[in-house]
């Protein structure tokens, strides 16, 4: 029962509620000596009874209808500003928006939340900002030679074998009868699989960071590369949006691990990126059409998720997963964008 329902409920309660005391106490001081007035009397050719009882019910109505539309409004704009502050945007002023002293007491701490979670924000991405642009200047040279060393003796061993492997298996099904064709299919399915597993490691291994590009500028670069190794139709929207360095190094990073569990898992056909700016807050988010899988129980036990979602939370954002079985997985980070001229302001 939702509280237009309740304030109704107990409007017509009060209503009647009090047409039984005033009738009784007017006839206790007033006893009629003819009970037949009650229904001979008229009021707008209803008997009298019948006229105070429907009055009644509809002062009744309208005082519960009306003071249930009034507090619904006052608690739907503090779900509103709830809802803002978990998306990480900022709370619209409630000047003039409520009368009561108790709700604009609501509204003030409300405000006062959303000021702490902002200055934490901001505390979190500078954090974030210093911690990326040291360990980057302190490991970046060495683990960079390391992972280009792997990804290439990868890439010019096994990846090649794996093609080599997956073309003779094409050819000798051609080749073969029926009943041996379907296991024959089996293990080409498996070198395909294989084939994608590797190209997920080295999408960890390389590129291992921005290395001096734009977020915009390495997401493109990245998808392009994967559009020509992998059979996946990806579409992308990026816009430049200017962000500090460990914001688009957490960001990259974010998209970088859900594009290897997409070619890892997914078995999709078509991959979509979107990374754009809307209202203050950076929008990105992975869209494939693959096999899905059980948001709860993956959550519980992937390092992949679980580091997704503490860089996410580390710039003061929120990460979504949404993944239906058969249908494919949906993954949206939304980051605020704290600009240079905020931070100076504080």
């Amino acid at each position: 029962m939702n509280i237009i329902q309740r304030q109704v409920l107990l409007g017509l309660a009060i209503s009647l509620t009090l047409l039984t005391f005033m009738v009784g106490v007017f006839f206790f001081a007033f006893p009629l000596n003819d009970w037949s007035l009650l229904w001979s009397r008229k009021i707008v050719d209803l008997p009298f009874i019948l006229f105070a009882t429907f009055a009644s019910i509809l002062i009744g109505l309208v005082f519960g209808f009306s003071s249930g539309v009034y507090w619904r409004k006052q608690l739907d704009q503090v779900e509103t500003g709830l809802s803002q502050i978990g998306q990480g945007r900022p709370v619209e002023a409630a000047n003039g928006k409520t009368k009561t002293q108790e709700f604009e007491g609501i509204w003030l701490h409300l405000e006062k939340v959303q000021q702490h979670i902002s200055e934490q924000t901001k505390l979190s991405q500078k954090l974030a900002n210093e911690k990326a642009e040291n360990q980057e200047k302190r490991i970046q040279k060495v683990v960079s030679e390391e992972r280009n060393r792997l990804a290439r003796e990868l890439h010019d061993s096994v990846s090649q074998q794996l093609f080599a492997a997956s073309m003779l298996m094409s050819a000798v099904n051609e080749s073969t009868d029926t009943g041996e064709r379907k296991q024959l299919k089996l293990v080409e399915e498996m070198i395909h699989q294989s084939q994608l597993e590797m190209r997920a490691l080295l999408l960890h291994l390389r590129p291992v960071a921005l290395k001096g590009k734009t977020l915009e500028e390495g997401i493109k670069e990245l998808l392009v590369e994967l559009s020509q190794k992998v059979p996946l139709e990806i579409d992308w929207k990026l816009e430049p949006i200017p962000l500090k360095k460990g914001v688009e190094d957490h960001l990259f990073r974010i998209l970088q691990e859900s594009v290897s569990n997409t070619l890892r898992h997914a078995k999709a056909n078509v991959l979509e990126v979107i990374c754009i700016e809307r209202e203050g807050t950076v929008l990105m988010r992975v869209v494939d059409d693959g096999v899905g899988f059980d948001v709860k129980t993956s959550k519980a036990g992937s390092y992949g998720l679980q580091n997704m979602h503490e860089r996410a939370l580390e710039l003061g954002g929120t990460l979504k997963i949404i993944s239906v079985p058969n249908k494919g997985t949906r993954l949206e980070v939304r980051i605020p964008v704290i600009r240079e001229g905020e931070e100076k302001d504080d």
